[in-house]
């Protein structure tokens, strides 16, 4: 690795650490295509077997391309290792398996991304792993909350759809008295915003379909964390087998070359919109921790460079005034997901967390009235007349 790597800055980082490799002088990283390695003999194949992510034996254990990948993405968040997966939940999942056993307690905050929720509350139950959901707002309440004994404290911050800010550092400081890890999905903020280890958590898990690819063209998951941590992930992870294609790592690795170029436009665009929104005599409420007036803007200049590229907003007529708006947009698109160069907007109630109970929720914050935009590096000058005009289309 070059000796000057720890003194680049980000925007230097992620043009230039995705060429650290050994033995090969392409500019572009070559992806290894291939599900298996040629050994030398059998005591190699042997040794590769018994070793701790061999990323030249067979390609659910490891890859040459995928490991460049999680390299990089280590050294972004500023982590000892990361571990690449083949979708963000297989990420969550793979790490949540690895740190809980039958028995354990999860307290996570109450609004969460609606595949996390469901994880927590339908499927770990089945396997004798309980949890609590908590306004993790308020540290009080998470302080409340592990006063019964847990495994971890799962945060995700900022929080898909809310925009919920939570103070990472406080709620460390707490689950660090009592014994809990500390995981935080950072796919929201990127590190190019937010880096979660320098803040007291123990495992940070991405979406890498969303930020850091950043084109709509893949799926993929990474976590980061201690090396003793991700040596045990690995080790659930080559069981399950939720292992990452050598070309979906090639191009997360591309996406990764323009990630602080394309977080400052998100970053810029998404203030300018969630301004514009905030002044609109049609909008109820907007949800962006850049704004002053947002409950928790002074939490989020404290621990983020930069507010990101994910609002949701409020508009006044409810429902019906929400998906007439998704539908409304010309420039921007209706879809899910998030994170990419379009800007895209969707109805969490009907769409990405339909799948909730009402109850449900409503707890997290997800009202019929939201609306959950991905803002993306246009114009915004284009991006405001796309609003203005689906927005008086109602």
């Amino acid at each position: 690795m070059n000796e000057n790597l720890r003194s680049w800055r980000f925007d230097t980082k992620t043009v230039h650490l995705l060429g650290e490799r050994t033995g090969d002088t392409s500019f572009v990283p070559p992806i290894y295509q291939t599900s298996t390695f040629q050994l030398k003999s059998a005591k190699e194949g042997a040794d590769y077997a018994i070793s701790l992510h061999p990323v030249r034996f067979y390609t659910r254990w490891g890859n040459p391309t995928t490991h460049i990948l999680e390299n990089a993405v280590a050294e972004l968040e500023e982590g000892e290792r990361a571990l690449a997966a083949s979708s963000g939940m297989a990420a969550i999942s793979t790490a949540i398996l690895t740190a809980v056993k039958k028995g354990d307690r999860i307290v996570a905050q109450k609004t969460l991304y609606s595949a996390t929720e469901q994880l927590f509350t339908e499927i770990l139950p089945n396997f004798g792993v309980s949890c609590d959901l908590v306004d993790a707002r308020d540290p009080e309440k998470v302080k409340k909350a592990l006063s019964k004994p847990a495994r971890l404290l799962y945060l995700e911050t900022p929080a898909n759809p809310t925009l919920d800010v939570v103070d990472i550092k406080a709620c460390a400081e707490i689950a660090s008295e009592k014994g809990a890890l500390v995981f935080v999905d950072n796919t929201y903020a990127t590190p190019y915003n937010q880096n979660p280890l320098k803040l007291g958590a123990s495992v940070i898990l991405h979406s890498a379909t969303k930020y850091l690819s950043g084109h709509f063209d893949v799926t993929g998951g990474v976590i980061v964390a201690s090396r003793t941590f991700i040596e045990k992930a690995w080790k659930t992870l080559k069981i399950f087998g939720p292992s990452l294609s050598p070309f979906d790592s090639w191009l997360i690795i591309r996406g990764l070359k323009t990630l602080a170029l394309r977080m400052e436009r998100h970053n810029h665009n998404a203030m300018k919109l969630a301004e514009f929104l905030e002044a609109h005599h049609l909008v109820e409420n907007v949800f962006y921790p850049g704004l002053p007036k947002n409950s928790k803007h002074s939490v989020a200049k404290k621990q983020m460079r930069g507010f990101g590229g994910m609002l949701s907003f409020e508009l006044k007529g409810g429902y019906k005034a929400a998906r007439k708006f998704v539908e409304s947009v010309k420039l921007a698109r209706l879809a899910v997901s998030l994170g990419g160069v379009e800007t895209i907007v969707e109805h969490p109630a009907s769409m990405t967390h339909g799948m909730l109970s009402e109850a449900s929720r409503r707890k997290a914050g997800i009202s019929d009235a939201l609306i959950r935009v991905s803002v993306g590096i246009e114009d915004v000058r284009d991006l405001l007349d796309d609003f203005d005009r689906a927005l008086h289309q109602g």
